[in-house]
């Protein structure tokens, strides 16, 4: 794949892919992305993160290793142009903007759908706070396309309407003393639409930061997209 991902800048060797810098096309606006497919992967899972974060949050960053070394490709984006973010810094109205959110997301789907290498797979998508909002609206409006959604410590709250109308499994991983998020999940996991599961870590709080916490995120997300999206090739051929 090296040299056919359109505005890639450089590469870097992180584990069994390797990571590409990309711009990626969302509407009428280009956002930075981060981009890794290793061989033979059939899934694809698109990381949405929260407010005040970027592509660069180390928690999706692991994540999304964690997510390559079980055979899956990855892309984390940032959900803002630097203008945008520059903008926003006093107001922060785009960043909770859970409906702009998602029609970006979208929009990012739409341009992952139609690349030559990457629309041949199944596309999940991995959110985190807000971001696992916007998530969620964006599965419910492609709900032929998106094939798995999980929220790590979302606010899925924040999707109104929309939950009802979410039709892929979707994971909702939040810490067990993260109480008041715990709540929101509950609550959101009766009104969901689709297949769904509720996957409480023990003792961490909102930020997995607790010793083993994240790499139980890691875990149980690898698990679900796996089983959803399919396993790699060169797994599945394996005796």
């Amino acid at each position: 794949m090296p040299g056919t991902i359109g505005g890639c800048e450089r590469e870097r060797r992180s584990d069994m892919a390797v990571e590409r810098e990309v711009e990626v096309v969302a509407g009428d606006v280009r956002l930075g992305g981060t981009l890794a497919v290793p061989e033979g992967a059939r899934g694809l899972v698109i990381f949405a993160h929260g407010s005040g974060s970027s592509r660069h949050s180390p928690r999706n960053r692991y994540v999304a290793y964690s997510l390559r070394m079980a055979g899956l490709g990855t892309l984390l984006f940032d959900l803002l142009t630097e203008e945008e973010e520059e903008e926003d810094e006093v107001t922060a109205a785009l960043r909770f903007d859970i409906d702009f959110l998602a029609r970006r997301l979208g929009e990012v789907t739409d341009w992952v759908l139609g690349h030559p290498e990457l629309g041949r797979m199944r596309v999940g998508y991995f959110g985190s706070s807000t971001g696992a909002a916007a998530a969620l609206v964006a599965a419910a409006e492609r709900p032929k396309t998106i094939a798995a959604v999980v929220s790590r410590g979302g606010r899925p709250d924040l999707a109104g309407g929309a939950l009802e109308r979410v039709v892929a499994p979707t994971l909702f991983i939040v810490g067990g003393a993260d109480d008041v998020v715990l709540e929101l999940n509950q609550r959101a996991m009766e009104r969901l639409g689709g297949p769904k599961e509720l996957e409480v870590i023990a003792g961490a709080t909102h930020l997995f930061e607790e010793r083993g916490a994240l790499e139980r995120v890691a875990e149980v997300a690898a698990g679900w997209f796996t089983r959803i999206l399919g396993v790699p090739q060169e797994l599945e051929t394996r005796p």
